[in-house]
C-alpha cells in the first residue's frame, strides 16, 4: 500500500500539525489540541454535561446542522457580547463564557481550525479526542490504556489561520500537544516520534510557568487586547480537569 509522505506509521505516538497532518499521520486515536479556544471549551462543556457537535463552517449551513439535531449553535465572542445573560443562545467558543452556561444539552461549535479537524475525522472510523492544557493528564490515562492494547495514535495540535488561509502554527498547540505527550511518556509508553518528543520537549520547558507563557504568546495577546483575558486564563490552568471529551457519532460526550 502506498503511504503518504511523512506519516510517522513506524511510530506508537506522532505527531503532526493541522488537517492535512491529521490526514498524513493518521492513527486508531486521533487527539485533537485547539488550545485557544475549541478543545478547551469542548473540555468544558462535557464537563458540564453538554454534548458538543464540531462543524466545519460558521454560515447557514452551521445553522440548518444545529437545527436538525435540536442544537443551539454557538455564537462568536462579540455575538455573544450583544445577547442578555439568560439568552440560551449566549453559548460561544469562549471557554470563560462556557462555565457558566447551563440548561444547554446540544451545542454546535464551529470553528476554522479544533472544530474543522474534528468534523473531517468524524468519518474516518478513528477514535477521536478533545485535549487541552486543563485535561491533559487525563487525556493521557485514557490514552496509554489504548495505547497498551495496540492502538496507534496521532496528537495533532491545530494551530491558527493566517489571512491568506495557510496554516500558522501556534505554540500554545504545541504546549498542549506536549502535555498530552509528557504524561503518556511519564505513564511509561513507549515509541514516540521524533516530532512527539519534540513537542514533549516544548512542553516541559514552560511547564513551571505556562500561564505566563500562554499570556505572552500571540494567540493570548490577542486575545486579551480583545478583551478576553479571562479565555486565556481559563485555558492556560493546566489538569484541572478529568473530563475526557471522545466524540461519539457526531458529538463529543464524556467518556
Amino acid at each position: 500500500m502506498h503511504k503518504p509522505g511523512h506519516d510517522q506509521s513506524s511510530h506508537r505516538v506522532r505527531m503532526e500539525w493541522g488537517p492535512t497532518g491529521a490526514a498524513a499521520v493518521a492513527a486508531d486515536v486521533t487527539v485533537v489540541i485547539d488550545v485557544l479556544s475549541f478543545t478547551t471549551t469542548v473540555g468544558i462543556a462535557v464537563e458540564r454535561g453538554v454534548a458538543v457537535l464540531p462543524f466545519g463552517w460558521k454560515d447557514d449551513r452551521a445553522r440548518a446542522y444545529a437545527a436538525a439535531r435540536d442544537a443551539v449553535l454557538a455564537v462568536g465572542r462579540f455575538e455573544a457580547l450583544g445577547l442578555a445573560a439568560d439568552e440560551p443562545r449566549r453559548v460561544s467558543l469562549s471557554p470563560a463564557a462556557m462555565t457558566t452556561v447551563a440548561g444547554v444539552e446540544r451545542i454546535v461549535l464551529p470553528s476554522p481550525n479544533g472544530s474543522t479537524i474534528s468534523y473531517a475525522l468524524a468519518g474516518t472510523g478513528a477514535r477521536v479526542v478533545a485535549a487541552s492544557l486543563r485535561n491533559a493528564s487525563a487525556v493521557a490515562e485514557h490514552l496509554a490504556l489504548l495505547l497498551r492494547d495496540g492502538a496507534s495514535c496521532a496528537v495533532i495540535p491545530a494551530g491558527e489561520r493566517w489571512r491568506d488561509g495557510t496554516l500558522r502554527p501556534a505554540v500554545e498547540d504545541l504546549w498542549g500537544a506536549g502535555a498530552v505527550i509528557a504524561g503518556l511518556v511519564d505513564l511509561g509508553v513507549a515509541g514516540f516520534s521524533a516530532e512527539a518528543r519534540m513537542a514533549e520537549h516544548a512542553f516541559r520547558a514552560v511547564r513551571t510557568h505556562l500561564a505566563s507563557e500562554l499570556a505572552a504568546c500571540a494567540g493570548g495577546v490577542e486575545l486579551a487586547a480583545a478583551g478576553y483575558g479571562d479565555d486565556v486564563e481559563v485555558a492556560g490552568q493546566l489538569d484541572v480537569s478529568r473530563a475526557v471529551p471522545v466524540l461519539s457519532g457526531e458529538a463529543f460526550v464524556r467518556a
